[in-house]
């Protein structure tokens, strides 16, 4: 169910990418910072459904509240003339990085253990 809603999302986002017009310069920092914040809960979101521990409740405040959160140090940033948004630029594509790792862990498990089984199966 969450692969079809990710899925789906993701042919939203390009239909209606395609279709609104270009975002301004002023505000094109925040909303980079808010799609990396909302990508790594996506992540989090799948990793925690391949681990059987997915709630959506904790899905949902976590997208919300990472891209709020970002898009806030991103403007403290601005009013005082430093970078703070590459805190939270580091901090949310190291997690990414690290819920890919759990993702291509259980899949490579996964084709493993199926192969295993095939082998068997032909003996």
């Amino acid at each position: 169910m969450i692969y079809i809603t990710i899925i789906v999302s993701c042919i939203l986002g390009v239909i209606l990418g395609l279709n609104i017009p270009t975002i301004s310069y002023t505000y094109s920092g925040y909303l980079a910072i808010a799609i990396v914040a909302a990508l790594d809960t996506v992540f989090g979101g799948i990793s925690s459904s391949l681990n059987k521990n997915f709630d959506i409740k904790i899905f949902v405040s976590g997208f919300v509240g990472n891209a709020i959160l970002a898009m806030l140090l991103t403007y403290l940033g601005e009013k005082l003339n430093v970078d703070i948004y590459l805190a939270a630029v580091i901090v949310f594509v190291g997690r990414m990085f690290n819920n890919l790792g759990i993702i291509r862990r259980y899949y490579v498990e996964y084709w493993s253990r199926k192969a295993k089984e095939r082998n068997k199966k032909n003996r």
